[in-house]
């Protein structure tokens, strides 16, 4: 008690309790605006690609198979990817519009969407943007160099597992929760 009636010992608790009281208000303020202003890259993906949860309204809107069911030996899958062959690279990319819509083959022959892809080339999005690595929503993209086994030229891109929960994480290229065993053969 005695501390408390030196009143240099009171002005020093006093200011370091403002400061404290300070820096928590702050720290409530900077934490939460960003979180009332805008929507994660995955709440982005979900609303863009809801609909197309019916693969019929995907194929209404010119959706259309790209490549089989993709998977690997070990990591899991990707599935069959979906594109708009109309749509126009133009060096962006919007959380609102993938390049890719992927679906899982499932046992009755209908196909299930688990996420999406984003793609852009290397020199679409140079020309665009510059010499930089290209970022999604804040989010760096995967760089896939040339020579590649697509045949394409070197490109960006991230998979955005909307609908489909992947161990390996929401950004992860191979999902372990998704399989090609009952895609159908034509």
């Amino acid at each position: 008690m005695k501390m408390l009636k030196n009143p240099n010992l009171r002005a020093i608790w006093a200011l370091l309790l403002l400061g404290v009281a300070i820096a928590a208000m702050g720290g409530r303020i900077a934490y939460s605006q960003p979180q009332r202003n805008s929507q994660s890259l995955l709440e982005k993906v979900r609303n863009a690609t809801a609909r197309y949860r019916d693969i019929n309204v995907a194929l209404a809107e010119g959706w259309a198979p790209a490549t089989p069911c993709v998977s690997g030996p070990d990591a899991g899958a990707m599935g069959v990817h979906f594109n708009q062959p109309a749509r126009k690279a133009d060096g962006t990319v919007s959380g609102d519009a993938p390049q890719f819509l992927i679906y899982e083959p499932m046992a009755d022959g209908a196909m299930r969407l688990v996420g999406v892809e984003f793609l852009v080339t290397v020199g679409d999005w140079e020309n665009k943007n510059g010499a930089v690595p290209a970022v999604l929503e804040g989010n760096l993209m995967n760089l896939v160099p040339t020579p590649n086994r697509y045949g394409l030229p070197a490109f960006y891109e991230m998979h955005v597992w909307a609908w489909e929960d992947n161990p390996k994480g929401t950004f992860a290229d191979w999902n372990t929760r998704v399989n090609c065993d009952r895609e159908v053969s034509n």
